[in-house]
């Protein structure tokens, strides 16, 4: 199915399904521990085994040998494969910045050399131990802060340049010149990587935690050099991923070669000490913001330069990104360096690029703003543009941020807050309120499903669209219980498999509104067989309601439909150019907080925090709730604590738990509210939606980091935002 042209009135706009606040339906099954994660599928294959990786000690240089012998002879090991016996593997294309496995050469600290196979996870652990490794190591480079002195004033190639930005700046009445930094950043998700694989026949099939279904198939079945038909891949449950597992990763590759090289199903977990440095992480950036702006307060200048650190071959964190389309601004320069390091590889996290871009812009615009002596929320409702600043011909299809800057503000009562930073206090708290703006693209991708229509009227829905705990087997049971009038009680959500037609996935905040067309698309294609089977030539004549089709003529239940046999249809909905090429779709919101700051230890404590949100239609109040709160809670640990600090000497994060990288608590997290702005975009989809689980992200560190400022009068432009950085700076006690 096509979607060419903006969505008319349909049967979402008089919904009764789609919309409504639906508790998950995979809900019983989680709270249970039935809900079938990879490492626990311990039903799927008899005779299962243990794998354990052997990881590099060094970050840059070759293997010049490998001692297996002893590890060999441990208990119950099985067999050990190495990246020497296997050699050089192919590179899935646009994938993976350096080898999973394979080969001499070591790109990065904790780089996957060997995994050791035995009968359970203990012996298998032991005899990795056992394995030495020789390296004839190399010197790398791990420093940023040199590669932006280097780089910092190099604007021969930028992204972006509309105008003239220099001269624009200089002539500007009021302008701002400040430097940003945000640290590297883990996903620290719950479920480490984890994959259970099986060789039958010359088929491999592997049990995962995988959030591309496709994605990933297609990559196994090229670095295994195999017939993508002869790879299936199951994920239907995923313990979180953020990005981290967008991608193949070692895990699924170890288990691969495991079980091939002992001919029985083996099981590889990651270790929670390897993920950090063996799999992805957010790019730590440097930022330099320079805004010009006339005393009315609108912008005439805008500059934004980043730099962030990638592998050779990678994408770093392109923290320009929401820049160039956020505020209006005549003169722009936007340019984005990318520093070639050996650490381990930066590739997407939630919201790459906004998240941590964001972090430095807002606390920019609220700089700006009390420069020119003007409100935050005024100033940023004040440069809000209806079109692309880079290309005016290009309008938004449906912005509508200026409302969630006022919505927000009158919700959180903002008006009532002491402007006078360090000026308010609660006993020995320091108390302050911060505002952000939040942007993030609102992007789809095709996406396919199957219905089939079985004995007893129940509707099932088979497609490789993953949930990563953002709620995507409720709003695909909706959706279908909408377009097929029935109870969604009376649909069943089959996912995460690649037997299933394929989906647009989960990243990028493009899950919910790609997948739920793809099942609308398919439902479509069902009501067609229906329609043709009760001899009506225009699906659109007959109607659904209650588990019954209605003709105009005569009326049966689906169930009497199917009780020759099921009824199966199957179709994707695609995205014609007019979506992205003749508009903006992007999503919006407004972030505030309330914290205190301890007049005598700088400790910060929150007190409230609310989030208005601009998304188009919001499929489910209580999922799109639980992921923007959710995204929120990570802005929080993102302003307040999370750090992967570098080793620039031995080039590797020396975080390897959760107790050295810090994540929040509930403790840390105090009220959150969310409103959503009653909105929808035609451009978008069909249902008019678009994805919320980045948006509640966007914006919130930036919204604490300028909540800080106003309760102490110090401004921290380095996250995170430890006490070290501020505490000798604090009031008088």
């Amino acid at each position: 199915m096509q979607f060419n042209q903006p969505a008319g009135d349909n049967l979402f706009d008089e919904s009764r399904v789609v919309g409504m606040p639906a508790q998950r339906v995979d809900g019983p099954l989680k709270v249970t521990g039935q809900a079938p994660y990879a490492y626990e599928r311990h039903d799927v294959a008899e005779g299962q085994v243990v794998g354990y990786p052997v990881v590099s000690t060094i970050a840059r240089g070759r293997i010049t040998g490998m001692r297996t012998e002893v590890a060999r002879q441990a208990p119950g090991v099985l067999d050990i494969v190495t990246t020497l016996d296997v050699g050089e593997m192919p590179m899935p294309s646009g994938m993976n910045a350096a080898p999973l496995f394979g080969g001499a050469e070591i790109w990065h600290y904790h780089q996957a050399v060997a995994v050791v196979v035995a009968e359970s996870f203990e012996q298998a652990r032991a005899a990795a131990a056992l394995v030495e490794v020789d390296y004839d190591q190399t010197e790398g480079s791990y420093d940023l802060e040199s590669a932006w002195q280097e780089m910092r004033e190099d604007r021969s190639d930028p992204v972006s340049r509309v105008g003239d930005f220099e001269s624009a700046y200089d002539a500007a009445e009021v302008t701002l010149d400040a430097e940003y930094r945000t640290p590297s950043h883990s996903h620290a998700m719950m479920e480490p990587h984890a994959t259970i694989a099986d060789w039958q026949d010359g088929k491999l099939t592997v049990w995962t935690s995988n959030q591309m279904v496709e994605w990933s198939r297609q990559a196994l079945a090229t670095t295994l050099e195999m017939a993508p038909e002869d790879v299936r891949l199951d994920s239907p449950y995923i313990g979180g991923g953020f990005g981290a597992k967008l991608f193949l990763r070692a895990d699924a590759v170890l288990a691969a070669l495991g079980a091939r090289k002992v001919g029985r199903p083996v099981k590889v977990m990651l270790p929670r000490p390897m993920i950090m440095n063996n799999t992805t992480h957010r790019a730590s950036t440097i930022q330099r913001i320079r805004i010009g702006a006339q005393s009315d307060g609108r912008i005439t200048a805008i500059a934004h330069e980043a730099i962030s650190h990638t592998l050779p071959g990678g994408s770093g964190e392109n923290a320009v990104a929401q820049t160039r389309r956020f505020y209006a601004g005549e003169n722009r320069l936007i340019v984005n360096h990318l520093a070639e390091m050996h650490l381990p590889e930066a590739n997407a996290m939630r919201a790459p690029g906004e998240a941590a871009g964001l972090m430095a812009l807002e606390i920019a615009m609220d700089e700006m703003a009390e420069k020119l002596g003007m409100d935050p929320v005024e100033f940023r409702a004040v440069n809000d543009t209806q079109v692309d600043p880079e290309d005016p011909e290009r309008a938004y299809s449906d912005r509508h941020f200026v409302e969630c800057l006022r919505q927000g503000a009158e919700a959180f009562g903002w008006d009532a807050r002491n402007t006078a930073p360090g000026a308010t206090r609660d006993g020995e708290w320091l108390i302050g309120y911060g505002v952000a703006g939040a942007y993030r693209d609102g992007p789809a991708m095709q996406s396919g499903a199957r219905v089939r229509l079985q004995e007893g009227g129940r509707l099932v829905v088979e497609t490789d669209m993953t949930d990563i705990g953002t709620g995507s087997y409720t709003i695909l049971a909706q959706t279908v219980a909408e377009t097929m009038g029935v109870g969604i009680d009376e649909v069943e959500v089959r996912l995460g498999d690649s037997a299933y037609p394929v989906s647009a996935g989960s990243g990028g905040q493009w899950g919910a509104a790609s997948s739920t067309a793809g099942a609308y698309a398919a439902c479509l294609a069902l009501r067609e067989q229906i329609a043709g089977r009760l001899g009506v030539n225009d699906p659109e004549a007959i109607t659904l309601a209650d588990g019954a089709v209605n003709t105009g003529e005569k009326q049966v239940t689906l169930a009497s439909l199917a009780e020759d046999g099921e009824l199966v249809a199957e179709d994707s909905m695609e995205f014609g150019d007019f979506r992205d090429g003749e508009h903006v779709v992007s999503t919006f919101a407004a972030h505030f907080v309330e914290l205190g700051v301890h007049v005598g230890t700088g400790e910060i404590r929150l007190r409230r925090m609310l989030a208005a949100c601009d998304a188009g239609r919001i499929l489910n109040p209580i999922t799109a709730r639980s992921q923007v709160i959710g995204g929120m809670v990570m802005g929080v640990g993102a302003a307040m604590m999370e750090d992967m600090a570098i080793d620039t000497a031995r080039g590797y994060f020396p975080a390897h738990d959760l107790a050295g990288y810090e994540v929040p608590v509930h403790m840390d997290i105090p009220a959150q509210e969310v409103t959503f702005l009653d909105t929808l975009d035609p451009v978008s989809t069909p249902l008019k939606a678009k994805g919320v689980g980045e948006l509640g992200l966007c914006g919130v560190a930036a919204a604490v980091a300028n909540a800080v400022y106003n309760a102490t009068g110090v401004r921290v432009r380095s996250y995170p935002m430890t006490m070290d950085k501020y505490i000798d700076q604090l009031p008088a006690v």
